[in-house]
């Protein structure tokens, strides 16, 4: 029985060169969101995984650039696109607002154990930044907010609130992949929301403080997406 080579889509074909096959891959891949928006497409573990130098994923690479799927920075390397930024921009607006009065009205039934819990978990955060991943901050990121606005006593506002957060997911892996250096200003302004909590700030102070926390992080996106734009 004859076979047809992998590297073809049928026997007949001409076979794809090295650099098509890796475009090929990797598309695939981010069509099916394997890839998430944000993702790092890091060229050496790529061409181990597919039996091949960094040359032709290199070249693949700058194809699907090129196709707005991929973007590219000298220094810092290659992500998977978001997939629109005025989603995500909207998406992290209404995050913003939900997310404030979640924290707001979570505030007064918040306990001693959450706030240590809440602390506990940005000094994880201040830890990582040594070997920063922006993956793991992400998810530590989502935990540290968790706890401070799970217990709002609103079932509706906490419903909007975590089909937001699944909303986000789907258009971005992490925001800190782009803006690394945001990272360090998060976790200060962690400690500022918790600081409120603990004091027993005005709810309307603690609101404020957590809607402009999630957009700090926005602008910092846009502006370095964006150079010269605000939102």
């Amino acid at each position: 029985m004859t076979h047809a080579d992998p590297a073809t889509s049928t026997p007949t074909a001409e076979p794809r060169s090295k650099s098509q096959l890796a475009h090929d891959w990797l598309q695939e891949r981010i069509t099916r969101r394997e890839y998430a928006p944000g993702y790092r497409l890091v060229l050496a573990t790529i061409a181990d995984e597919l039996g091949m130098s960094v040359v032709p994923v290199r070249e693949a690479i700058r194809r699907l650039e090129a196709q707005g799927l991929v973007t590219f920075e000298r220094n810092v390397g290659a992500h998977v696109a978001m997939i629109d930024d005025s989603q995500y921009r909207h998406s992290m607006e209404t995050l913003a607002v939900l997310e404030g009065a979640a924290t707001a009205l979570a505030a007064p039934h918040l306990t001693t154990a959450d706030l240590a819990r809440a602390r506990e978990i940005n000094a994880r955060l201040v830890a990582s930044l040594d070997d920063f991943d922006p993956h793991t901050f992400t998810r530590l990121n989502q935990e540290f907010h968790a706890v401070l606005f799970a217990p709002c006593p609103n079932p509706r506002v906490l419903e909007l609130v975590t089909a937001e957060w699944t909303r986000l997911g789907r258009l971005r892996d992490s925001t800190f992949a782009f803006v690394p250096g945001r990272a360090q200003e998060s976790v200060r302004e962690h400690e500022g929301i918790v600081a409120l909590l603990e004091a027993g700030a005005p709810l309307a102070e603690v609101e404020r403080a957590a809607r402009d926390h999630r957009s700090a992080t926005l602008t910092a996106y846009l502006e370095h997406e964006h150079p010269g734009a605000h939102p």
